[in-house]
């Protein structure tokens, strides 16, 4: 028996890492876990939560989401961290453009508004403290040469290890046309020597730094673009076909190259091809660290459903995502949530080049959709599922083991599933402000029925409730800074 007094046990469940499923008890003080056990090891607590027949994960960290996209970011951040929490997720991490970061919602930016993360940081930590539900990192858009600059100061001064560049928002003839920003001489346009400096920057500070990229040859796609639509098409699937496999992998070949040069931590956002996947296989046997993410939304949706950038694919690259997945190829799933705020009626025109790209309400379905597709169908097991959902994201960008484990001294940070709960998605389970889902309609087998969040029940989900429910009212997320030089485990 344990003779300090816990806040929290967690009795019953069988708790799953990635060395495997056990029955034991997790008791939490301070946020913390602080001893796990077997069964009825310990039962002195304020608070005693019956997990009996249901799996106990680590809570997710999902490395990318876009809020403040359509939406001022204190909204997005209101209403979408409180889905990801009814999704299980207790750790996400922004991906966005410093102009979004400001409390006064920016849509087009002038050059003014671009500026070095270290700037706008202090009204990003306020607006993650004071509208979160779960706690938050950042990953920011680098557009400029001074941001590239400025990462060995932001990192220093508020723990911002990991930056993006989106590669098909670089010059060319088509970023005038298709992303005003440019035009106003804002936050795109940047060129390879912009990528160069960031990398140098990435490298200077040590793990975790890490430069990611979001791979798509823009200049390529317009040409394939411009052919399909004199061909008259509209069809969903010409999205893909605008965009062929190798304008993905041509740029994991080009950056990982540099990435081997400047001695940067290289980070692929969108691995949706075998293509892509060879590309990093070779770079890892050159000694380049190179990691790799696909979506939940890359592993069951084909091309003619949607489109998104990169490209949902087709079946047949499915299929190799999820043996990519299986085999270590990939190591992190990322949700790559954005907040529209719109209905599916005003996104989808019938028509491919005006209908609205992305979709929301992902981060709802992402522990479903994995259960579901990828452990129920015997594609992959649990404790792998905890790797690329949970551990490799923490370790990747400087979490671990604070968040992503359940382990003595890590936040406890759970997520609690029934696994045989079968529930058809519907609009009114979402969280999400657009209030849609592109999986509605689909049953899905396994679902989270508890969020906790550092200690505290943020959601639950009983059985029978059509809905999850948010146990808070006040937001209780932290901003997460990283350290710099931060030597992680190796993965």
């Amino acid at each position: 028996m344990v003779n300090v007094k816990l806040d929290t046990v967690i009795q019953g469940g069988q708790v799953v890492t990635t060395d495997g499923v056990q029955k034991l008890d997790i008791g939490v003080k301070d946020g913390r876990v602080v001893v796990l056990g077997p069964h009825g090891a310990f039962n002195s607590a304020r608070q005693v939560i019956d997990a009996s027949g249901k799996y106990i994960l680590p809570g997710l960290v999902d490395p990318e989401n876009h809020l403040g996209t359509q939406r001022p970011l204190k909204d997005s951040l209101s209403s979408e961290t409180r889905a990801a929490a009814a999704g299980g997720v207790t750790t996400w991490g922004l991906m966005q453009a410093s102009p979004k970061l400001r409390k006064t919602y920016i849509d087009e930016p002038k050059p003014g508004d671009v500026v070095p993360f270290s700037q706008v940081m202090p009204e990003f930590i306020d607006l993650v403290e004071s509208y979160s539900f779960v706690d938050m990192f950042l990953t920011g858009f680098i557009t400029t040469d001074e941001q590239a600059l400025d990462i060995p100061k932001v990192a220093q001064e508020f723990g911002v290890t990991s930056f993006k560049y989106y590669l098909h928002m670089m010059q060319g003839p088509r970023t005038y046309s298709v992303w005003p920003g440019r035009q106003k001489g804002g936050w795109l346009g940047f060129d390879d020597g912009t990528i160069y400096l960031g990398m140098e920057k990435a490298a200077e500070i040590g793990p975790p730094g890490l430069i990611c990229i979001h791979p798509e040859n823009y200049e390529i796609v317009r040409i394939f673009e411009d052919r399909l639509k004199r061909a008259g098409r509209t069809d969903m699937a010409a999205w893909d076909e605008r965009s062929p496999h190798f304008c993905e992998a041509g740029h994991v070949r080009t950056y990982a190259y540099y990435a081997g040069i400047t001695g940067c931590r290289l980070y692929i956002v969108h691995t949706t091809t075998q293509e892509s996947i060879a590309e990093i296989i070779k770079a890892r046997a050159d000694g380049v660290k190179i990691y790799s993410q696909t979506g939940h939304h890359y592993l069951t949706l084909s091309h003619d459903v949607w489109k998104i950038n990169v490209p949902l694919r087709s079946e047949q690259a499915i299929a190799q995502l999820w043996e990519g997945l299986r085999a270590g190829h990939i190591d992190c799933i990322g949700t790559d949530h954005v907040d529209w705020g719109m209905s599916r009626e005003q996104m989808d025109k019938g028509n491919v080049w005006e209908t609205s790209s992305g979709f929301p309400s992902r981060v709802e379905a992402y522990l479903p959709v994995m259960l579901t597709e990828g452990f129920h169908k015997g594609r992959i097991s649990l404790e792998r599922l905890v790797q690329v959902c949970s551990e490799n994201p923490a370790r990747i960008f400087g979490l671990y083991p604070k968040k992503g484990a359940i382990a003595v001294g890590s936040d406890a940070d759970l997520v609690v599933v029934d696994l045989n709960r079968t529930m058809e998605v519907s609009r009114n389970m979402i969280y999400s402000s657009a209030g849609w889902s592109i999986w509605e309609g689909k049953e899905l087998k396994g679902w989270p029925v508890m969020t906790i969040l550092r200690g505290q029940v943020i959601m639950e989900w009983p059985e029978g409730s059509p809905r999850a429910k948010m146990m808070v009212e006040k937001p209780l997320g932290r901003y997460l800074p990283r350290k710099a030089g931060h030597q992680l485990y190796p993965i």
